[in-house]
């Protein structure tokens, strides 16, 4: 709490002084957010280390991205990359719903700071949770084989993918995190993540599946992502030739504009009546 309330009361000024408290207060939420991190060092590493799990146990195991030309693994850790963006919403969430059920969100609400800090600092955190998430990932995929071959500029326009899938998925985790309330929902909710998840090109092609799963699969918003960043790494992708896969770049962008369009009003219009 002693770093919540070091931010000062914003003062008269026009729009700029008003973005800045507003900066000022999502840097305090963030900073709140961080510490928590070494407060709490096991659950970051879990959230480090089961993606790691789940792509090695795919590659070596399982085996995912069989029957694609070339080496699977090409294939599998795009994939994986982008399954990573929606797992680890959990910790969020169950954050968001450990602040409603002990009031804390009440008591920074009462305080004089933006009332969008708590969310915004909240999302900082778990972005850059995701970039370092993403930094590990890459790590482990180059060291069980994965290349990419586009050049340095296609692999970054293929991190901003992922990371805006993230922040999308981000938005819809706390505004379900808002309604369920309470920690013991969170449970119930982050269930909902693995059909999502797995109904997805992230393992196998659409072709390898029946026709109508197969273009279910396509039009999924991960399957957009991952496609998009397969072509921009340079790995195969299992092209089918449909709209949806000849186009996944656009789609990649459209789908979390789309969610982060319907989900960043519904989670600021649900924090505002929090108290109501």
């Amino acid at each position: 709490m002693s770093a919540a309330t070091t931010a000062a009361a914003p003062g008269p000024g026009g729009a700029t002084s008003r973005l800045g408290w507003a900066l000022v207060d999502s840097w305090t939420m963030t900073r709140r957010e961080l510490a928590h991190w070494a407060r709490q060092p096991v659950a970051v590493l879990v959230n480090l280390v089961f993606p790691v799990m789940l792509l090695l146990m795919f590659t070596y195991l399982v085996g995912g991205g069989r029957g694609v030309p070339g080496d699977p693994t090409e294939y599998l850790v795009p994939g994986m990359l982008a399954l990573t963006m929606a797992f680890g919403l959990e910790a969020t969430m169950l954050a968001v719903t450990q602040d409603l059920g002990k009031g804390v969100i009440d008591r920074f609400r009462s305080m004089p700071m933006v009332p969008g800090a708590v969310l915004v600092g909240r999302s900082a955190a778990d972005m850059l949770q995701s970039v370092l998430s993403l930094a590990v990932m890459t790590g482990v995929g180059y060291a069980v084989g994965w290349r990419w071959h586009n050049g340095a500029a296609a692999a970054l326009g293929a991190v901003g993918l992922l990371l805006l899938l993230r922040f999308a998925m981000l938005w819809v985790g706390i505004h379900l995190a808002m309604v369920a309330g309470r920690p013991e929902m969170v449970t119930a909710v982050q269930i909902l993540v693995w059909p999502v998840g797995f109904l997805s090109n992230v393992f196998a092609t659409p072709a390898s599946m029946p026709g109508w799963l197969g273009a279910v699969v396509e039009w999924n918003p991960m399957s957009a992502t991952a496609t998009a960043v397969r072509e921009l790494f340079g790995n195969p992708g299992g092209a089918t030739g449909s709209w949806a896969a000849e186009h996944a770049g656009l789609l990649a962008v459209l789908w979390p504009v789309v969610i982060i369009a319907v989900f960043f009003p519904l989670a600021v219009r649900k924090f505002a009546r929090l108290s109501r």
